[in-house]
């Protein structure tokens, strides 16, 4: 049985959230954007990411940390146009998965009630390190601006590090080389489920706070394909083998029929998949991130890059079968 993450102000919260991509002003150190792609509003789906900590880590430390997240937000979001999605209830929404008893003391001060886990937090304070993603793309670079404003307001520093992404970062957190990370939602539901990515379920972390919603992005530089089935015998990048970008795209290409086998796979992180599509090395690439994306941003003046849609129906499919993803929109003129 799979774990569903997030309660249904989910949905909600996703869709108050993507109005807002569009709208921002670029600011200092953001994301700016060439206004080229998707020509049109695009439907595709999405996972959650959140923040987990190491279940030692001390309580004081996390409730600081989750207090600076949104008495810094304005500081934030000048400084990363995710730090505009952040949102007290979205913060609060996952389910099954208990929140450190620091985050659950300061959602509860701010009227909201989650699961905290009992026994956990003891450890003494200490400098931090938050494992984070490639240093091209949000993980990385929304981690670096969180960790300036946290340690503008707090005694102990938490040190932003780049990683291999979500199965690394959690892998960091049980070898007690990392004290938070980053992590999708679908991670964490095969982590904490022994599913997947992981042989045995694993216990020892809780959550800290749900950030934004990460967009699946289909890229292209082949004009003739226009739709997911017509991937079909094309080299595509689908993440690192063994990452989370690598089983949504797998889910997303079962869903129209297609394997592994089906496609001329390559493994690529998102900076080198943008490279490939630029200098036509691959003919497509399958990225799971928040928009807008820096190694999607790059390929804005591409005029022979491309963004495919998926279809109500198969978007429909994978969310009946698999619960952590929702449906989600790509404003026209994202990037």
């Amino acid at each position: 049985m799979k774990h569903r993450l997030f309660s249904p102000f989910f949905t909600l919260c996703m869709l108050l959230s993507l109005c807002s991509c569009g709208g921002s002003a670029p600011a200092q150190g953001a994301v700016t954007s060439t206004g080229t792609m998707p020509a049109e509003d695009l439907n595709t789906l999405s996972v959650g990411a959140v923040i987990v900590a190491r279940d030692s880590v001390a309580e004081e430390q996390i409730y600081e940390f989750v207090s600076a997240l949104f008495s810094q937000q304005e500081a934030l979001a000048a400084a990363h146009p995710l730090g505009d999605k952040l949102d007290l209830a979205f913060a609060s929404s996952v389910t099954d998965v208990p929140y450190h008893p620091g985050a659950a003391r300061y959602f509860a001060e701010q009227g909201y009630e989650v699961a905290s886990k009992e026994g956990v937090g003891t450890a003494a304070p200490a400098n931090l390190t938050l494992s984070t993603g490639s240093n091209v793309g949000n993980y990385y670079t929304f981690g670096t601006a969180i960790c300036e404003k946290v340690n503008a307001v707090s005694e102990y520093a938490v040190t932003p590090v780049s990683s291999g992404g979500s199965k690394a970062n959690l892998e960091a957190l049980q070898a007690g080389e990392a004290d938070l990370c980053f992590v999708q939602s679908d991670i964490l539901n095969y982590a904490c489920s022994g599913q997947r990515l992981f042989g045995t379920a694993y216990q020892g972390c809780s959550v800290v706070a749900a950030l934004y919603t990460e967009q699946l992005q289909i890229l292209t530089n082949d004009p003739a394909v226009t739709t997911v089935d017509q991937l079909r015998g094309k080299r595509v990048s689908i993440g690192v083998s063994g990452s989370g970008v690598y089983y949504n795209a797998l889910d997303v290409l079962s869903a129209y029929g297609l394997t592994e086998q089906d496609i001329q796979p390559v493994y690529e992180a998102f900076g080198d998949s943008a490279k490939g599509l630029q200098d036509g090395s691959i003919d497509a690439a399958i990225i799971v991130a928040g928009v807008p994306t820096p190694a999607v941003a790059s390929l804005a003046g591409e005029s022979s890059v491309s963004m495919v849609a998926m279809d109500e129906e198969h978007i429909r499919a994978l969310i009946d079968s698999n619960p952590y993803y929702s449906e989600s929109v790509i404003p026209a003129l994202t990037y």
